[in-house]
């Protein structure tokens, strides 16, 4: 295609009326989370669309961080959670993630549909979030392994699975899977449309530190990074 990632979401966001209230969250991260008896911590929410996800963990006392490439979107959520008054729990930021990556350490890591047209190295950029934090760390995953009527996506796109997804990620040994499964749902369109479609959910969690030599690695590949070097 002839734009970029960030040209492509911020196009779609833009062409979209602003929510006037939050989103309704993700009900398969709401089963995951719930399920968890995760307590409250630092979360960061990667490709956080309409907000629907953030605003809801930010309810709950998260502190969350919610990226998104497009400035449309990150300007919508932050404003949602201003009138939500939840701003002190929650940071809507700006920022491309095959170029760079938010600061700080995270409790939970999740991405709720992170796809896009264009090929920005998805799987390394599950694997350096996942570095941000440590050992009882939890990464959640919630793909697309069907495509909607109505989705952008094309109609013959094949799907990996969840063990296929997963080992995109590269996690290694001081990570064990919880949780790798397609399950089906029934999804509602922007125009009240309904489908069955699936989902591959993926739910890993820290069990050591990484080993010093593979941080020291993943480090200097994070500084080259964001340099603009590959």
């Amino acid at each position: 295609m002839n734009v970029t990632n960030g040209q492509f979401w911020e196009e779609l966001h833009a062409g979209r009326q602003a929510p006037a209230v939050p989103p309704r969250p993700n009900d398969a991260l709401v089963d995951l989370i719930l399920a968890s008896g995760l307590a409250p911590g630092r979360a960061l929410d990667l490709g956080a669309g309409s907000g629907g996800d953030a605003l809801w963990l930010a309810s709950l006392g998260w502190q969350v961080t919610a990226v998104d490439i497009s400035l449309t979107a990150a300007d919508r959520i932050q404003k949602l959670a201003d009138a939500e008054g939840l701003a002190k729990n929650l940071t809507a930021i700006q920022l491309d993630l095959s170029r760079t990556q938010p600061s700080g350490t995270f409790d939970l890591v999740y991405a709720c549909y992170l796809h896009t047209p264009v090929n920005i190295g998805r799987g390394g950029i599950l694997h350096r979030a996942a570095d941000l934090m440590g050992v009882g760390g939890t990464l959640v995953v919630v793909d697309h392994a069907s495509t909607a009527p109505w989705s952008w996506a094309h109609r013959d796109t094949r799907y990996p699975t969840p063990e296929q997804t997963y080992a995109t990620f590269d996690l290694g040994d001081d990570w064990e899977p919880s949780l790798l499964a397609a399950r089906e749902r029934v999804a509602t369109g922007p125009n009240g449309e309904t489908a069955t479609v699936t989902d591959n959910l993926i739910v890993s969690r820290r069990v050591r530190e990484q080993p010093f030599s593979a941080r020291a690695e993943r480090e200097s590949h994070d500084r080259r990074l964001s340099r603009g070097i590959s």
